[in-house]
């Protein structure tokens, strides 16, 4: 609880994944993936409550076992591989309503600390707007293109917005899905949590690791034997 609001942390993992196969199990400094995220989501000071959504028996078993709570199963329909998770958030607050905050937590960042929870609730309550991670874009959008139909570089921005040196460019940021708060009433008002007010959290780019595959994943190993 937060300035007397309740808040729920929300985990989305389904059980398929094309990437890496049984992703939110895959081992990350000898525990599953989804641990990492629990873990710091039960150790906020601010989190009420800390809901698993999974249609996978193994994951829904790993979770409780870690301390969360899975009170219901995510129906098949919303476990395709094409599914919103705006639409696997709604149905959580849907089974578990009466909270005023959300928090949502994707198990595919498992960098992301208790600390970065706990400041990006505190910035959505003090400011009274939604939160999202963000880290700083690896490229500036000034260097970026599309591919036209004949194979052709299209600039991203208008070529008059060309830059030749990283410096002089505006650092832009990426949303980075670890973490996402907002209050529950204007979430669903909104339909999303990405508006004219979000605010960015700001984090490092070591913890904004997004695991999607064997890649991904040895990278974060490498990141967790440097703290060591």
């Amino acid at each position: 609880m937060i300035a007397g609001m309740t808040v729920l942390a929300v985990i989305p993992a389904r059980g398929g994944s094309k990437g890496l196969p049984r992703k939110n199990l895959a081992e990350l400094g000898g525990k599953p993936l989804i641990a990492w995220t629990i873990e710091a989501a039960l150790s906020s000071s601010f989190v009420d409550r800390v809901v698993v959504s999974s249609d996978s028996q193994e994951i829904i078993d790993v979770a409780r076992e870690l301390g969360a709570d899975v009170p219901f199963v995510r129906p098949s329909h919303l476990a395709r591989d094409d599914t919103p998770t705006w639409d696997t958030l709604v149905h959580a607050l849907e089974q578990v309503p009466s909270f005023d905050l959300v928090v949502l937590l994707q198990p595919t960042s498992p960098l992301r600390t208790t600390a970065d929870i706990d400041a990006a609730t505190q910035m959505s309550v003090e400011r009274g707007s939604p939160v999202v991670g963000v880290s700083v874009a690896s490229k500036p959008p000034e260097w970026l293109y599309y591919a036209s139909e004949q194979g052709t570089l299209e600039p991203v921005l208008p070529r008059q917005s060309a830059v030749r040196r990283r410096q002089e460019a505006r650092p832009a940021l990426a949303i980075n899905g670890a973490i996402y708060v907002a209050s529950v009433q204007r979430l669903l008002d909104n339909k999303g949590f990405v508006g004219p007010d979000t605010l960015a959290y700001e984090m490092p780019e070591h913890r904004s690791v997004d695991i999607d595959n064997e890649l991904d994943l040895s990278l974060a190993a490498l990141i967790l034997a440097s703290r060591i």
